[in-house]
């Protein structure tokens, strides 16, 4: 008798098939539309291939182009199978490493044969057409499983030595598995992948740049060459991601930055700002924005030591975790001659004491949380920061504003009791909610939860975890509006997160906000309060930013606004721009009355043309250029240009001041 499974549906239904049988059987059975339709299954809760057979009764889910997320991993997966199949068709020898899918594309490391030079972006036309052709074949992509012998066998025979090195390291005792394309080229593979190449678009695809990379991240190994491709479902999502590139280019914050004056980097402080007067202004404006906010809140602003003594970076459990991120220096004076030249540098004696540059300000923050006796009646306590931390990240991961060594965070730290965490987490909820849209974000708040590698008991985790969902439930943003989602094993080594994804005008997200729920640092650092009982209890640290960091931030916002930053926030918000020299002392007397309204305004009387003046302010996206001629002059006007309008509005000086104003009013100070 064939032996028949049971096929558990998402509508409750249950469909019996032989044994053998695979979603795709199972699709066809539905009907021809979904046959055709179905590219993956989710199988008891995992992604499989459409044509892999049932090995028990399952749960299936059929996936479909509509599932978008899920399609367009597999997608781009089968992309960098085909770019590594490509590379091999025309250029023999060629030996291929790894390719996964990226965020919003592909890549694969490969090693040209050594009778070329390494691939350019000059190979990059001719390898999308071979690609093309491979996916008009149409080739299946067929599973197998292999045996490690097998597969140390075939890169051994076939010169793939990187292949062959990572053969020899997979486990025995797990299932291996290859993909064939068509009948003439594999690759070992987890998998899943789509039925075949012709499911993917031939038009849906482009190679973008090559960039050198190490085998397996080690600069000691081999240099291979990376090729980077983006891929999607159609051609019109290639064509939309292409023209948020060309928008992104646009918007970048280090083109604008320097056109606008902002500020600068260099190889003397690599990592490191250099801000200009201008870019400063901005910096001071989020400061003051953020400390209105703070104090609004019942924050107490601190400030905390650069240097503190390697051995409470040990006993906080950082030493160990980001040991080789952290600037250290032995705690050795040089000895000075007496022309006060520095001797040769002293030799570190192995008992020397180090001191390290903070990356972070959370254990700063326990040391003043523990000066004197905390009551259970002074909590919760909340301790702010704008705390100058380094990290040294690698050169090549350093990116203008975005990834620096130098950063200031608007930093803060809540010591609390366990039957305040929920009402403190709520009440941050909603101030970096009033923040975002402030600034003109659209937000999703994601749940990250515990690492494999972390510490503190399950128990504390499971509360912590709980209290932050509970948090965002009581804020009312827990839905769909708020793209609430969880993300297992992303939270911290010591605390599960809270994080604020970002979306700016172009559709890109960042992540900026966070706050932490820590029962693991007040114990490591020995913090306590006296409770209503008299004995000595934990509190609770919630470790929370908005900003996340202030270089960063600024980028974001540069980007999100193309530089047209709100006037509150422009470095100079108005100019006061002359026609003729006989408007001269009219528009300086214009720029008295408009400074005196608080308005950062300058004025521009050289002998230059109008039409000049006008492009050159606009390059340095000033929000509003006040025209001034002998008529404006005689009658007490201004012709006002307002960035980004076309038509111009003339009004009376007093008219002007009282419209700058407004826009130059902070948003949180407006009624």
């Amino acid at each position: 008798m064939t032996e028949l499974l049971k096929i558990s549906l998402p509508d409750g239904s249950v469909r019996e098939m032989e044994a053998g049988s695979t979603p795709a059987d199972v699709a066809a059975a539905i009907g021809p539309g979904l046959a055709k339709a179905a590219i993956a299954a989710r199988v008891n809760g995992e992604v499989r291939d459409i044509n892999r057979p049932f090995d028990c009764d399952s749960e299936l889910a059929l996936i479909t182009s509509k599932d978008e997320a899920d399609a367009l991993e597999l997608a781009r997966h089968d992309f960098a199978h085909i770019l590594a199949e490509a590379v091999q068709a025309l250029y023999p020898g060629t030996q291929i490493t790894f390719g996964p899918a990226t965020d919003d594309g592909f890549y694969y490391d490969v090693m040209a044969p050594p009778s070329r030079e390494p691939f350019s972006m000059d190979d990059l036309p001719a390898i999308e057409e071979k690609m093309r052709e491979i996916i008009r074949a149409d080739k299946p992509l067929r599973r197998e499983v292999w045996s490690r012998q097998q597969l140390i066998d075939k890169w051994e025979t076939e010169g793939e030595a990187f292949k062959a090195e990572w053969a020899r390291e997979l486990p025995e005792n797990e299932e291996l598995t290859v993909y064939w394309s068509g009948d003439d080229w594999l690759d070992m593979c987890r998998g899943p992948h789509l039925a075949s190449t012709g499911k993917l678009d031939p038009q849906a695809f482009k190679l973008m740049r090559v960039a050198g990379a190490y085998w397996r991240g080690d600069q000691r190994n081999a240099q291979l060459t990376r090729i980077y491709g983006t891929g999607w479902l159609n051609k019109k999502q290639l064509n939309q991601h292409l023209m948020r590139l060309e928008e992104a280019a646009k918007r970048d914050h280090r083109k604008l930055g320097r056109e606008m004056d902002l500020f600068h980097l260099q190889e003397e402080a690599h990592g490191s700002v250099f801000w200009h007067p201008k870019g400063y202004r901005i910096w001071r404006e989020l400061e003051a924005y953020m400390r209105r906010k703070m104090d609004g809140a019942g924050y107490r602003e601190i400030k905390t030591p650069q240097l503190m003594d390697v051995r409470q970076w040990t006993a906080s459990g950082h030493w160990g975790k980001y040991a080789e991120n952290m600037f250290a220096v032995p705690d050795i004076v040089p000895e000075v001659d007496d022309t006060g030249a520095a001797a040769e540098a002293p030799k570190v004696a192995d008992d020397a004491e180090w001191m390290a540059i903070k990356p972070m300000n959370c254990p700063a923050h326990v040391l003043v949380f523990k000066q004197g006796i905390t009551s259970y009646r002074d909590l919760p306590i909340r301790l702010g920061e704008m705390g100058c931390c380094h990290r040294n990240e690698p050169h090549g991961a350093l990116h203008g504003l975005m990834r620096v060594r130098q950063f200031t965070q608007d930093d803060a730290h809540i010591f609390c009791t366990e039957d305040q965490v929920v009402e403190e987490v709520r009440s941050f909820c909603k101030l970096a909610a009033d923040v975002y849209k402030d600034f003109g974000f659209t937000f999703a708040i994601k749940l990250a939860l515990r690492p494999e590698k972390r510490l503190g008991s399950d128990e504390d985790w499971d509360k912590a975890e709980q209290e932050l969902r509970d948090a965002v439930r009581e804020a009312g943003m827990m839905n769909e509006e708020y793209g609430w989602e969880e993300l297992p094993g992303e939270g911290a080594f010591y605390a599960p997160k809270l994080e604020w994804h970002l979306t700016d005008a172009i559709g890109r997200t960042w992540q900026v906000g966070t706050i932490q729920g820590d029962r693991v640092l007040p114990d490591r650092l020995d913090a306590t309060y006296v409770g209503e009982d008299g004995e000595k209890h934990r509190p609770v640290m919630l470790h929370r930013a908005i900003f996340g960091s202030y270089e960063r931030f600024i980028g974001i916002l540069i980007e999100h606004y193309a530089g047209r930053l709100p006037s509150w926030l422009s470095p100079i918000q108005a100019v006061v721009a002359t026609i003729v020299s006989d408007a001269d002392d009219y528009a300086n007397e214009a720029v008295a009355k408009l400074q005196a309204a608080g308005i950062r305004v300058e004025a521009d009387t050289r002998n230059e043309k109008i039409n000049y003046k006008v492009r050159e302010h606009s390059l340095a996206k000033v929000p509003h250029l006040l025209v001034v001629g002998k008529r404006e002059a005689e009658e007490g006007t201004v012709a006002i240009r307002t960035l980004g309008e076309k038509e111009q509005r003339v009004m009376s000086l007093d008219e002007a001041i009282a419209m700058l104003t407004e826009a130059a009013t902070p948003p949180d100070l407006r009624d």
